[in-house]
């Protein structure tokens, strides 16, 4: 399917790996110009050069910025003024108990979770209303609405929701868009590795062992397998697209069944 998204350019913050490199492989597929972002540069470099090999009829950019810092944000703005797809995906997570979490890592959490995304909507959001089209997606997580153990991660994408919501709100009567898609456990090279580690002495295919983690660790998933970066980066495409038109300040929950309640 033609998603109608051809020679349209997207910036995917955290773009170096994982989810936002595979969302950002996708929206290539469809003839967009990816702007690929990370803090390191030359893993910047180094996907982008990817991209234009795989698909030589877009323009991807070298789009490099710690986007938690004003100062490379500003320069990130300077460098590209405009897009027509904003894609939120840059994120930390990490494990901790309550009581360990202290009011530097909340501030930290809250700044690279929420604020850093924030700042970028804010600044490219007014020309999208000018020019009649824009996508903004923030990547969220199940964790949004049924916090686990990282309750420090669980409050920031609960944060997503109601922003994403506000700011839809400021594009009524408009084909812009804002939007919140919640991952459920995806597969991402971090995970890989965990699972290897943990049979690394068991002979069994990577997909026997997938499936004997997730009735050990997570067996409230109805998929029973981990959610493919591709996956995600298939369903963003398709909201970032002008099909897409009536999601508006929606949370899309692509959890894999993990959520046992209606939201």
């Amino acid at each position: 399917m033609d998603m109608g998204l051809n020679n349209k350019t997207a910036l995917v913050t955290g773009s170096t790996k994982g989810i936002g490199k595979a969302i950002a492989i996708e929206l290539a597929k469809e003839g967009v110009n990816v702007l690929i972002n990370g803090r390191n540069f030359e893993d910047v470099e180094r996907v982008v050069g990817e991209i234009k090999s795989a698909y030589p009829n877009t323009s991807p950019q070298n789009a490099a910025a710690d986007i938690v810092s004003v100062a490379e944000r500003e320069a990130l703005f300077a460098k590209f003024p405009q897009v027509d797809i904003l894609v939120n995906n840059t994120g930390i997570y990490e494990i901790m108990s309550y009581y360990d979490v202290d009011d530097a890592v909340w501030e930290k959490y809250i700044q690279t979770n929420v604020l850093s995304a924030n700042a970028l909507t804010k600044f490219y959001m007014p020309a999208m209303l000018n020019s009649g089209f824009g996508r903004i997606v923030f990547i969220a997580s199940e964790e949004a609405v049924m916090p686990g153990h990282m309750p420090q991660y669980a409050v920031t994408k609960s944060m997503l929701l109601s922003l994403s919501k506000s700011l839809s709100k400021l594009t009524v009567g408009t084909e812009v868009t804002v939007n919140t898609i919640m991952p459920g456990p995806t597969l991402s090279e971090n995970v890989q590795q965990i699972i290897e580690s943990v049979y690394q002495d068991k002979n069994l295919t990577f997909e026997e062992k997938e499936k004997t983690f997730m009735a050990a660790n997570l067996p409230q998933s109805e998929l029973q397998r981990f959610i493919r970066p591709s996956e995600i980066g298939r369903l963003t495409t398709f909201v970032c697209s002008p099909y897409a038109a009536p999601f508006k300040g929606s949370p899309i929950r692509m959890d894999g069944g993990m959520v046992p309640t209606i939201y």
